[in-house]
Protein backbone atom coordinates (compact mmCIF):
# COMPACT_ATOMS: atom_id res chain seq x y z
CA UNK A 1 0.00 0.00 0.00
CA UNK A 2 1.09 3.56 -0.66
CA UNK A 3 1.65 5.79 2.35
CA UNK A 4 2.22 9.47 3.00
CA UNK A 5 3.47 10.89 6.31
CA UNK A 6 2.25 14.00 8.10
CA UNK A 7 4.72 15.28 10.70
CA UNK A 8 3.51 17.24 13.70
CA UNK A 9 5.10 20.69 14.09
CA UNK A 10 7.82 22.01 16.34
CA UNK A 11 6.90 24.50 19.06
CA UNK A 12 8.41 27.64 17.57
CA UNK A 13 7.75 29.91 20.57
CA UNK A 14 9.85 27.93 23.04
CA UNK A 15 13.43 28.34 24.22
CA UNK A 16 15.08 26.82 21.14
CA UNK A 17 12.73 28.69 18.84
CA UNK A 18 13.74 32.01 20.42
CA UNK A 19 17.39 30.97 20.32
CA UNK A 20 17.41 30.27 16.59
CA UNK A 21 15.76 33.63 15.88
CA UNK A 22 18.39 35.61 17.80
CA UNK A 23 21.55 33.49 17.98
CA UNK A 24 24.87 33.80 16.15
CA UNK A 25 25.50 30.11 15.41
CA UNK A 26 25.34 28.61 11.90
CA UNK A 27 21.67 27.59 11.79
CA UNK A 28 20.58 30.99 13.13
CA UNK A 29 22.74 32.85 10.61
CA UNK A 30 21.36 30.80 7.73
CA UNK A 31 17.81 31.48 8.91
CA UNK A 32 18.56 35.21 8.59
CA UNK A 33 20.12 34.81 5.14
CA UNK A 34 18.17 35.79 2.00
CA UNK A 35 17.74 32.11 1.09
CA UNK A 36 16.60 30.90 4.51
CA UNK A 37 16.79 27.33 5.76
CA UNK A 38 14.83 24.15 4.88
CA UNK A 39 11.80 23.67 7.11
CA UNK A 40 12.80 20.13 8.07
CA UNK A 41 16.24 21.25 9.20
CA UNK A 42 14.83 24.21 11.12
CA UNK A 43 12.26 22.12 12.99
CA UNK A 44 14.90 19.46 13.68
CA UNK A 45 16.91 22.12 15.49
CA UNK A 46 13.92 23.53 17.37
CA UNK A 47 12.48 20.15 18.40
CA UNK A 48 15.69 18.08 18.58
CA UNK A 49 15.61 14.29 18.73
CA UNK A 50 11.85 13.98 18.31
CA UNK A 51 11.67 15.83 15.02
CA UNK A 52 14.89 14.29 13.70
CA UNK A 53 13.28 10.93 14.31
CA UNK A 54 10.09 11.88 12.50
CA UNK A 55 11.92 13.34 9.53
CA UNK A 56 14.35 10.44 9.17
CA UNK A 57 11.56 7.88 9.53
CA UNK A 58 9.36 9.56 6.93
CA UNK A 59 12.22 9.75 4.46
CA UNK A 60 13.03 6.08 4.98
CA UNK A 61 9.53 4.63 4.73
CA UNK A 62 7.38 6.95 2.61
CA UNK A 63 5.74 5.24 -0.37
CA UNK A 64 3.75 8.01 -2.08
CA UNK A 65 1.65 7.47 -5.18
CA UNK A 66 2.69 9.32 -8.33
CA UNK A 67 2.16 13.04 -7.99
CA UNK A 68 1.92 13.04 -4.18
CA UNK A 69 4.58 14.09 -1.66
CA UNK A 70 6.10 11.43 0.59
CA UNK A 71 5.93 13.66 3.65
CA UNK A 72 4.48 16.99 4.68
CA UNK A 73 5.05 18.98 7.84
CA UNK A 74 2.22 20.60 9.80
CA UNK A 75 3.16 24.22 10.38
CA UNK A 76 1.73 26.87 12.71
CA UNK A 77 -0.06 29.12 10.25
CA UNK A 78 1.08 27.83 6.86
CA UNK A 79 -0.71 24.51 6.53
CA UNK A 80 1.15 21.46 5.23
CA UNK A 81 4.57 22.15 3.76
CA UNK A 82 7.33 19.87 2.39
CA UNK A 83 10.52 19.46 4.44
CA UNK A 84 12.52 21.18 1.70
CA UNK A 85 10.44 24.37 1.88
CA UNK A 86 12.74 27.31 2.66
CA UNK A 87 11.92 29.38 5.75
CA UNK A 88 13.06 32.95 6.34
CA UNK A 89 13.41 34.71 9.67
CA UNK A 90 10.17 36.63 9.11
CA UNK A 91 8.30 33.42 8.37
CA UNK A 92 9.75 31.78 11.47
CA UNK A 93 8.53 34.74 13.52
CA UNK A 94 5.09 34.14 12.04
CA UNK A 95 5.19 30.49 13.12
CA UNK A 96 6.09 31.55 16.66
CA UNK A 97 3.07 33.88 16.78
CA UNK A 98 0.44 31.24 15.93
CA UNK A 99 -0.83 28.89 18.68
CA UNK A 100 -1.07 25.21 17.68
CA UNK A 101 -4.72 24.98 18.67
CA UNK A 102 -7.68 23.74 16.68
CA UNK A 103 -9.71 26.73 17.86
CA UNK A 104 -7.15 29.14 16.34
CA UNK A 105 -8.22 29.97 12.76
CA UNK A 106 -4.70 31.01 11.71
CA UNK A 107 -3.58 27.44 12.44
CA UNK A 108 -6.77 25.54 11.63
CA UNK A 109 -7.80 27.04 8.30
CA UNK A 110 -4.50 26.59 6.38
CA UNK A 111 -4.15 23.05 7.75
CA UNK A 112 -7.65 22.08 6.64
CA UNK A 113 -7.10 23.72 3.24
CA UNK A 114 -3.97 21.70 2.52
CA UNK A 115 -5.30 18.47 4.05
CA UNK A 116 -8.34 18.67 1.78
CA UNK A 117 -6.07 19.31 -1.20
CA UNK A 118 -4.06 16.19 -0.35
CA UNK A 119 -7.23 14.15 0.21
CA UNK A 120 -8.59 15.27 -3.14
CA UNK A 121 -5.39 14.20 -4.86
CA UNK A 122 -5.73 10.76 -3.26
CA UNK A 123 -9.39 10.55 -4.25
CA UNK A 124 -10.58 10.15 -0.66
CA UNK A 125 -14.29 9.37 -0.74
CA UNK A 126 -14.34 8.64 -4.47
CA UNK A 127 -14.54 5.40 -6.43
CA UNK A 128 -11.14 6.14 -8.01
CA UNK A 129 -9.41 6.53 -4.64
CA UNK A 130 -5.71 5.68 -4.51
CA UNK A 131 -4.94 2.89 -1.99
CA UNK A 132 -2.89 5.12 0.29
CA UNK A 133 -2.89 5.60 4.03
CA UNK A 134 -1.99 8.89 5.67
CA UNK A 135 0.26 8.30 8.68
CA UNK A 136 0.47 10.93 11.41
CA UNK A 137 3.85 11.06 13.12
CA UNK A 138 2.85 13.00 16.21
CA UNK A 139 0.86 12.76 19.39
CA UNK A 140 -2.62 11.30 19.10
CA UNK A 141 -3.39 11.89 22.77
CA UNK A 142 -4.72 15.39 22.08
CA UNK A 143 -7.03 16.68 19.39
CA UNK A 144 -4.92 19.55 18.04
CA UNK A 145 -3.94 17.53 14.97
CA UNK A 146 -6.11 14.43 15.13
CA UNK A 147 -9.54 16.07 15.27
CA UNK A 148 -8.90 18.24 12.21
CA UNK A 149 -7.18 15.54 10.15
CA UNK A 150 -9.73 12.86 11.02
CA UNK A 151 -12.50 15.02 9.61
CA UNK A 152 -10.66 15.10 6.28
CA UNK A 153 -9.10 11.64 5.94
CA UNK A 154 -11.45 9.47 8.01
CA UNK A 155 -10.32 5.85 8.19
CA UNK A 156 -7.26 6.64 6.01
CA UNK A 157 -5.62 8.44 8.95
CA UNK A 158 -3.27 6.11 10.85
CA UNK A 159 -0.51 6.34 13.44
CA UNK A 160 2.19 4.00 14.79
CA UNK A 161 0.61 1.92 17.56
CA UNK A 162 3.95 1.92 19.42
CA UNK A 163 3.49 5.66 20.07
CA UNK A 164 0.79 5.07 22.68
CA UNK A 165 2.11 5.93 26.14
CA UNK A 166 5.49 7.17 24.92
CA UNK A 167 6.86 10.67 25.43
CA UNK A 168 8.39 12.74 22.65
CA UNK A 169 11.98 11.68 23.31
CA UNK A 170 11.04 8.01 23.38
CA UNK A 171 9.16 8.31 20.09
CA UNK A 172 12.13 10.07 18.50
CA UNK A 173 14.59 7.43 19.65
CA UNK A 174 12.26 4.65 18.50
CA UNK A 175 11.96 6.09 15.01
CA UNK A 176 15.69 6.62 14.62
CA UNK A 177 16.25 3.02 15.66
CA UNK A 178 13.72 1.87 13.07
CA UNK A 179 15.59 3.80 10.39
CA UNK A 180 18.90 2.28 11.47
CA UNK A 181 17.47 -1.26 11.49
CA UNK A 182 15.26 -0.88 8.41
CA UNK A 183 12.30 -2.04 10.51
CA UNK A 184 9.02 -0.23 9.93
CA UNK A 185 6.49 0.19 12.72
CA UNK A 186 2.93 -1.14 12.64
CA UNK A 187 0.13 1.34 12.03
CA UNK A 188 -3.47 1.44 13.23
CA UNK A 189 -6.33 3.65 12.14
CA UNK A 190 -6.96 6.61 14.42
CA UNK A 191 -10.71 5.95 14.28
CA UNK A 192 -11.59 3.68 17.20
CA UNK A 193 -7.99 3.28 18.35
CA UNK A 194 -6.74 3.36 21.93
CA UNK A 195 -4.92 6.69 22.03
CA UNK A 196 -3.86 6.67 25.69
CA UNK A 197 -2.02 3.93 27.54
CA UNK A 198 0.62 3.06 30.13
CA UNK A 199 4.20 4.05 29.46
CA UNK A 200 6.00 1.16 27.71
CA UNK A 201 9.35 -0.21 28.84
CA UNK A 202 12.37 1.92 28.04
CA UNK A 203 14.15 1.18 24.78
CA UNK A 204 17.09 -1.15 25.21
CA UNK A 205 20.46 0.47 24.56
CA UNK A 206 21.95 -0.63 21.21
CA UNK A 207 24.93 -2.93 21.42
CA UNK A 208 28.23 -1.48 20.33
Amino acid sequence: MFQVFLLSPAQCNGVRGRLVRTGEFEVARRLRSPEGIPLGELFSFVSGLYFRGKLGYARAFARPPAGSPGSLIITPGDGLRPPEDLVSLDRMRGFADVPIDGAEPRYRDPLLRDARRLADGLGVGRADAVPCRVVLLGSVATGKYVDLLSDVFGSRLCFPSAFVGRGDMSRGGLMLRCVRDGAELEYVAVEGAVRHGPRPARLAQPRS
